[in-house]
């Protein structure tokens, strides 16, 4: 590609965008640096650091056609990960030279199908058309750095773990992120870069952590002043709850992100969702995430959030999975943090020694042609939007939000139903009267009994508009009847959208049976939004 082309792509690229680059931050959101208007980041993660040091996929599509995909997906932010030693040790090794040393001939020959003007780039060229490709397109990127060998992460004792590990030289590392800083300085759209992925293993501890992370982001900005610079924790990042007794040094204002990952298995979780009530289970993990990270974002010193790994199988959608997948999209949704989902890819070259391993946690099937789990792409769709902004002048309000299907409360023609979330009913909850009013209406939900559709009633005040939100995790929309007992909302399993009011579960030591069999339906949340 000649340098008239790419300044043509990046202008074209530029003015497809709402907002300016480069992007900053303002206590805890990340912000266009020029009119301080929220930016918020709704990312798929792209492997490009496994063994032959090349973005996946580009044996199935052309590396425009992926673009597009991710675009069309809704994504607006792709994580792209790097290995260190690509840069520092091979930088001059060419995609073909790579293949042929890890004999993959048949991927070589996909490439040269699909993309035959790679295999005579470096590795560290093919990055750079890869990013050129995803801006083209509109994309936002981060980069991460993801290990130093390129390799399939992450393991207690891969060698690339913490800060002095047998392939985790400091200054290595350090001169590898000064590369790539430096590398991407007039390419707004790249617009962050992560420091390390999941600092592991029995070497890591908080004292090396800021000796090591403060030099770091240090090295990037001075490289890229532009960049927003990525702060992950320890244990495998679940962890930043050491930074409430001593909080990261900012030698430069406004462009530090902190990240955090998070999955059904994370700190060997998994069973937690077996053996414990929706309830306690979803409360204990969100109570561990506000202690290790969610503080951050309060305070008159919070900073930007981002989850910058969370999935699932999506080929093994079974109770733990849809548990765990409503629990955390209920609290990204309340949040409104940014994000990146694992992951893009429908497969990989070659993953620990296999090759062309199907990756079940892709967002794209093994061709790389289509989306792999329809259900769990629309269950994005709210946590894709920008739901608070905190330069709006539109009054507060709230989405009724069913995580598990990833659909809204709508109204229309006075008749509720299930929707889509990009088309979402606005309410206000008046904490006093316990109602919840349809916004600009006298119209209020309401509840005419047991295994009945919800409805509307202008009696507002009325015992059958009274709502309560039910536990600690707020999940269960709740109207007491005239014998007393709780009517929950709940999405008929016989109607995928229409809203009923039943008798709730998990209300009692009685209902734990209940409880661990099938409380999917009742999960709703109110989420406060106050988007024009």
């Amino acid at each position: 590609m000649n340098n008239i082309f790419l300044r043509h792509l990046l202008l074209l690229s530029l003015a497809n965008l709402v907002f300016s680059l480069p992007l900053s931050t303002r206590s805890r959101w990340i912000v266009d640096d020029l009119s301080g208007a929220r930016v918020k980041l709704a990312c798929v993660n792209w492997a490009a650091h496994l063994e032959p040091m090349l973005a996946e996929g580009l044996d199935k599509k052309p590396v425009g056609h992926i673009a597009a995909h991710i675009k069309d997906m809704g994504y607006n932010c792709v994580r792209l990960t790097w290995a260190t030693y690509m840069f520092t040790r091979y930088p001059r090794t060419t995609v073909a030279q790579s293949f042929h040393r890890l004999g993959l001939r048949d991927a070589r020959i996909g490439i040269a199908r699909n993309n035959p003007g790679f295999l005579n780039l470096t590795v560290v060229e093919a990055q750079q058309a890869v990013v050129e490709e995803l801006v083209g397109k509109g994309l936002m990127v981060v980069l991460d750095n993801h290990v130093s060998q390129p390799m399939w992460c992450c393991g207690d004792h891969d060698g690339n773990g913490f800060f002095g590990d047998e392939d985790f030289d400091p200054n290595e590392w350090l001169r590898g992120l000064e590369i790539v800083a430096k590398r991407y300085k007039d390419t707004p759209m790249v617009v962050g870069m992560s420091l390390r992925n999941e600092l592991r293993g029995a070497h890591e501890n908080s004292t090396i952590w800021y000796k090591y992370i403060e030099k770091g982001a240090r090295r990037i900005h001075k490289a890229n002043p532009n960049l927003v610079v990525i702060v992950s924790g320890l244990h495998y990042d679940v962890s930043l709850g050491f930074l409430k007794q001593r909080p990261l040094k900012k030698t430069f204002k406004n462009k530090l992100v902190y990240e955090f990952h998070r999955y059904v298995f994370s700190k060997g979780q998994r069973n937690l969702w077996l053996t414990k009530p929706f309830h306690e289970a979803c409360d204990s993990v969100r109570g561990e995430i506000e202690r290790e990270a969610g503080f951050l974002i309060k305070g008159e010193n919070a900073s930007p959030l981002f989850a910058s790994e969370f999935g699932i199988n999506q080929m093994e959608m079974g109770r733990v999975e849809r548990l765990f997948l409503g629990c955390f999209l209920g609290f990204l949704a309340e949040k409104d943090l940014d994000w990146s989902v694992w992951a893009l890819q429908g497969g990989y070259y070659i993953r620990s020694g296999v090759r062309g391993l199907d990756e079940t946690y892709g967002m794209l099937d093994s061709g790389w042609s289509s989306i792999r789990n329809p259900d769990f792409h629309h269950q994005l769709g709210l946590v894709q939007q920008k739901i608070q902004d905190p330069n709006s002048r539109v009054p507060t309000y709230q989405i009724l939000y069913h995580p598990l299907s990833g659909g809204c409360i709508q109204v229309h023609n006075r008749e509720i139903y299930l929707g889509n979330c990009q088309n979402f009913s606005r309410w206000n909850y008046d904490r006093n009267t316990h109602s919840i009013q349809l916004v600009d209406t006298e119209l209020c939900l309401s509840t005419t009994g047991d295994g009945i559709p919800a409805t509307l009633s202008r009696n507002c005040n009325g015992g059958k508009s009274r709502w309560e939100l039910l536990s600690n995790t707020k999940f269960q929309v709740a109207n007491r009847d005239e014998n007393g007992n709780y009517l929950c909302l709940e999405l008929d399993v016989n109607n995928s959208s229409r809203v009923l009011t039943s008798k709730c579960f998990c209300l009692g030591q009685d209902e734990d049976m209940k409880c661990l069999q099938s409380p999917q339906s009742q999960w709703f949340k109110l989420i406060i939004g106050n988007v024009s």
